[in-house]
């Protein structure tokens, strides 16, 4: 089943526990109850709001992630259990002991990955990607020559035109984009925990204040997915601002079905998959990780549609 994305966005709401429930109250008045079991992830603006211990705990206990949001909806906290798993142990010693050359092949994987993905993106509104097919290519250990940011600097214009720049402090589309990538960076950091490992212990991002930073690493082949449905509500006549319409539009690229190598799953399942497999690298299982593919170019047209 795929968990639900509960987001309290209106002043002087309280969130609380009540028999196996979040509940949203504001003053004595209860104005919602979501079971605890169906939740994915909670994401809070901070707008009065207020959490009991009692929810966090619970929500903790079931897997749930609770996202605080801050300026342009950028996360500015995120709650993520810290067990979850019955192999926890081994696997995040497994995680933490990792060797360096092991850490840098994982890294190449994902940024291959994530440019794939990018230039599927591109194909799919007629942009020729040949540029980016050839910087998938030279891809090598730890991405040395940071080929990601190489790619980037073509997607984006080509993407969403010439004179946008990528600025998580500015509004519009790059509001848009903090929000969607704040739904899949909740998403991950469940999954991550789920499969036993820590999501504070990177491969690549090592930010001294990211407690997320392998939620950051795994997450960004996923990206290009909210790019997508960005690209398509500024296409729309949609508004371009964070409005509960957009919030749902970008919350439902979780839902949206992607090939793994299990079969069709959505996006939230298929997230879970690449955190499994990642452990099982840590322990030496396996050498691949399950991340997106070339597979994915029929998802794109599903995501291009901003009406759902």
């Amino acid at each position: 089943m795929i968990g639900q994305v509960v987001e309290v966005v209106e002043s002087d709401r309280h969130l609380s526990l009540e028999y196996g429930n979040l509940v949203v109250s504001a003053g004595k008045v209860v104005i919602g109850r979501v079971g605890l079991d169906s939740i994915q992830a909670v994401i809070v603006n901070p707008h009065g709001a207020t959490l009991s211990a009692g929810i966090l705990a619970a929500l903790s206990e079931r897997g749930g992630a609770v996202v605080i949001a801050g300026k342009n909806f950028r996360p500015a906290a995120m709650v993520v259990p810290v067990e979850g798993h019955h192999a926890v142990a081994q696997r995040i010693s497994a995680q933490v002991s990792a060797s360096l050359p092991a850490q840098k092949q994982a890294w190449k994987q994902i940024v291959r990955s994530k440019i794939t993905m990018q230039a599927l993106v591109l194909e799919h509104y007629g942009v020729d990607a040949e540029r980016l097919w050839v910087l998938e290519s030279k891809v090598r250990s730890g991405d040395p020559e940071n080929t990601e940011a190489q790619a980037a600097r073509f997607y984006w214009p080509q993407l969403l035109g010439s004179k946008f720049r990528r600025d998580r402090d500015q509004p519009g589309l790059n509001s848009l984009l903090n929000y969607g990538y704040a739904v899949i960076r909740a998403s991950t950091a469940r999954a991550i925990a789920a499969a036993g490992l820590h999501p504070a212990i990177g491969i690549h991002h090592q930010g001294a204040l990211d407690t997320m930073r392998l939620a950051d690493d795994l997450m960004e082949p996923f990206r290009p997915l909210v790019d997508v449905r960005v690209r398509a509500i500024a296409e729309s006549e949609i508004s371009l601002d964070v409005t509960p319409r957009t919030k749902k539009m970008l919350v439902a690229i979780l839902s949206t079905d992607v090939p793994t190598d299990a079969g069709t799953s959505p996006v939230s399942v298929a997230l879970l998959r690449s955190s499994r497999s990642l452990a099982e690298y840590f322990l030496g299982v396996r050498s691949r990780l399950e991340l997106p593919s070339v597979e994915y170019r029929d998802t794109m047209a599903s995501l291009a549609d901003a009406y759902v």
